[in-house]
């Protein structure tokens, strides 16, 4: 039997395998506003295990399995033993007996890993503490729909060093982006995953110089699902790291900005910035389920040719 192809990171995909997929996730979404029918994956049953809730995540990864003829099933940790102590060896076996693809939100990346490696059919990260892959896949989509390629570009990170800032890192390294990542002090991205992309990644000083003639600005909430207790000390920490309108004025005339949502209006972005005419953020969130989409059907079809 083969090794399935898993998605733990955007480093699972070569750069011309990311090219064919948002290349197949632009496809897909046109043919879904044509209402074709693209059910390539009838009799197909994904398996979501949700150890962290999720609006879009779910949502999107619900409906694509739909309009692809396939079923998904939501599995949150009172309906698994993953909740009750089942070693993630023993669930990865019986659940990947049953299912086509395994989706996985979770907290700790080696439990995704685990869970991975002993499992019979792909396995997606829907988001561990480290990465978010499947956002990026939006991401890139949503620029290439509005600018073209990322290749070459300039990528402003403006918060926390988080999952999703590492995923950006990895995106810098598969496309060849620049990417000016600024931080607070002792919240810069794990060092491990932005040293192995030196070529690709600058630390800066501050929002303005991570900015200056991007084309793309990003940012992400100061507190995310899992830190809560922390909201009120990031607050003070991250209040010189919001997105407003003086940052954006740094960045090229035709910068887009994008955030994951949830989004705080207030917080880390401004609401003139996040309602304002650079911001691609909604057709951002609708793109989770175009590139999802186009991911499943990579990962359950055997991939696809990029087409030049």
């Amino acid at each position: 039997m083969s090794t399935p192809r898993h998605f733990l990171s955007l480093l699972d995909l070569s750069g011309e395998e990311l090219e064919a997929i948002i290349e197949r996730a632009i496809e897909l979404k046109a043919m879904h506003k044509r209402q074709e029918p693209h059910q390539t994956l009838a009799g197909k049953v994904l398996g979501m295990v949700f150890e962290k809730s999720s609006t879009r995540t779910r949502v999107s990864f619900e409906t694509g399995m739909i309009h692809l003829g396939g079923q998904a099933l939501f599995l949150s940790p009172r309906d698994t033993q993953l909740g009750r102590g089942e070693p993630i060896e023993d669930s990865a076996r019986v659940l990947s007996s049953m299912l086509d693809v395994i989706m996985i939100r979770t907290f700790e990346h080696e439990k995704l890993e685990t869970f991975a490696k002993y499992s019979k059919v792909p396995v997606i990260n829907a988001l561990t503490d480290l990465y978010h892959p499947c956002q990026l896949l939006a991401d890139i989509q949503t620029y290439v729909e509005h600018r073209g390629s990322l290749k070459g570009k300039t990528v402003a990170w403006i918060g926390d060093g988080n999952n999703m800032c590492h995923s950006y890192i990895n995106a810098a390294r598969r496309i060849g982006f620049t990417l000016k990542i600024s931080t607070p002090e002792g919240f810069e991205p794990n060092s491990l995953v932005s040293r192995a992309a030196a070529d690709h990644v600058e630390i800066v000083a501050g929002p303005l110089d991570a900015a200056k003639n991007a084309d793309l600005v990003v940012t992400d909430v100061w507190a995310s699902m899992g830190q809560e207790s922390e909201a009120e000390v990031r607050h003070k920490v991250f209040k010189n790291f919001q997105v407003n309108r003086e940052v954006m004025s740094m960045a090229k005339p035709d910068a887009l900005f994008m955030h994951c949502l949830p989004a705080h209006r207030g917080e880390e972005v401004t609401a003139d910035v996040l309602d304002g005419p650079q911001s691609v953020v909604w057709d951002e969130a609708e793109n989770r389920l175009h590139s999802q989409k186009a991911l499943l059907e990579f990962l359950l079809l055997g991939g696809f040719e990029a087409k030049h």
